[in-house]
């Protein structure tokens, strides 16, 4: 009756956390993909394809469910990042000084469940979140006294307050299925994404559809991928790894068709992830990372912002990101019977370029590293709690002020720093 009772807790506490997150703003380090998507996985750096532990697993390898159990993981991640730009001196388009955003707190649920059908097979559905264009620019904070060459306005770009939000929510199924010493997983992702922008107007005159470019209203998108994996065994106590996702083919902002290029369109880009681990000794695992994601495969975010097209058309102007590539380091170290230690480090490449940072005030993606650690004890034989700190420090970005006319002469200067703590119950079922 216990047992069962709990299992009961469980799945609403899940179903709780799942109807919750669809209005969460949530952000990320790697562009605006996170760094891991659970506990276990941002206390090691983002790293262990190679090396599944909970049903999170999904998000990132899907092959490793066969190696999890029936276990249900509820999450909580409270995310903080910091925004701001700064102008050097003199006239130009851009509010003068250095401007901060006011959004700095963040609480992103998560949750996943997966079941061990038979020695050889499990399955498992997880919900999780990206995000990362995500800023408010007050008035207050940004006296712009260039938006009297602009027809008047205040604030970044002279249309008062200045800002973007994207949400980012992953519903996925997947199966795993093992023979011998390879391991095979499959999961299609479903996506929803909430977006709106705010502040814009001074761009009006270079959109496609000036109506659907900057009103500040929710507009929703949502698609689908899919996402494979495969971890080999090659002798005891070493795996490898291979997992990556197609593209999140998404439907288009209507209500942003004069922003985004291709008409509203704003795809997830695919990415992949090779990966090893090590069993040091029967306590101690190392894994090591490498990450592709192809932001410069979506227009509306690879394209330059410089396109010499309107706002929303066809091959338009994007935020001219790069793709981003991710090295992640974790370690994991079972000191006592109830207690895991883990720590991790990780370094990406940095997707804005300096020819885009004008545009990109609204989307500082510009963070490179990221110091993790944390620690699991297990407080029954079914359940245990899971805790990480994730320490990405400033980074910055400078590039030329450039309007439609061209340079201003002034650079303007993109820093980030973040902080991430997530607390997880996982439950054995």
């Amino acid at each position: 009756m216990y047992r069962h009772s709990v299992r009961k807790a469980a799945l609403a506490a899940a179903v709780v956390f799942v109807a919750g997150a669809a209005g969460t703003p949530a952000l990320a380090t790697e562009g605006y993909f996170q760094h891991g998507y659970s506990a276990l996985q941002k206390a090691e750096g983002g790293a262990g394809v190679a090396a599944p532990e909970d049903p999170k697993t999904l998000a990132i390898n899907p092959a490793g469910l066969v190696s999890v159990g029936d276990e249900v993981e509820v999450g909580i991640s409270l995310f903080s990042p910091h925004r701001q730009y700064s102008v050097s001196p003199g006239p130009g388009f851009v509010a003068p000084g250095s401007v901060k955003s006011d959004w700095n707190y963040f609480a992103m649920p998560n949750v996943a469940y997966s079941h061990q059908i038979d020695d050889h097979s499990a399955w498992g559905l997880a919900m999780y979140g990206n995000g990362g264009m995500n800023t408010n620019y007050p008035v207050s904070a940004a006296d712009n006294p260039n938006c009297a060459f602009m027809g008047g306005g205040n604030g970044v770009y002279c249309g008062g307050k200045a800002g973007v939000n994207l949400t980012q929510v992953f519903l996925t199924a997947g199966y795993a299925y093992r023979s011998g010493n390879l391991a095979l997983g499959i999961a299609p992702v479903f996506a929803l994404q909430l977006f709106d922008a705010k502040g814009l107007g001074a761009f009006s005159g270079l959109s496609s559809a000036p109506g659907d470019l900057t009103s500040g209203k929710i507009d929703t998108s949502a698609g689908g991928g899919v996402r494979l994996g495969a971890i080999w065994s090659v002798a005891p106590g070493f795996r490898l790894a291979v997992a990556g996702a197609t593209p999140t083919w998404m439907s288009k902002f209507s209500k942003y068709k004069g922003l985004f290029a291709d008409g509203g369109g704003v795809d997830i880009p695919a990415n992949v992830t090779v990966g090893a681990a090590f069993d040091a000794t029967p306590d101690l695992t190392l894994m090591l990372d490498y990450k592709h994601i192809f932001y410069s495969d979506v227009a509306s975010i690879g394209d330059s912002s410089a396109v010499p097209k309107p706002f929303g058309a066809n091959g338009g102007p994007g935020f001219g990101w790069s793709d981003v590539d991710v090295i992640a380091l974790g370690a994991r170290w079972q000191v006592a019977p109830a207690w895991t230690l883990r720590a991790g480090y990780a370094h990406n490449t940095n997707p804005v370029r300096p020819a885009d940072v004008t545009l990109n005030i609204l989307a500082p993606g510009v963070i490179t590293d990221h110091i993790t650690g944390g620690a699991s004890v297990r407080v029954s034989d079914s359940s245990s709690f899971d805790l990480s700190g994730s320490y990405m420090p400033t980074h910055s970005v400078s590039g030329p002020e450039v309007t439609p006319a061209g340079p201003t002469g002034r650079t303007i200067t993109l820093s980030m720093y973040e902080y991430d703590i997530s607390l997880e119950w996982r439950y054995r079922l």
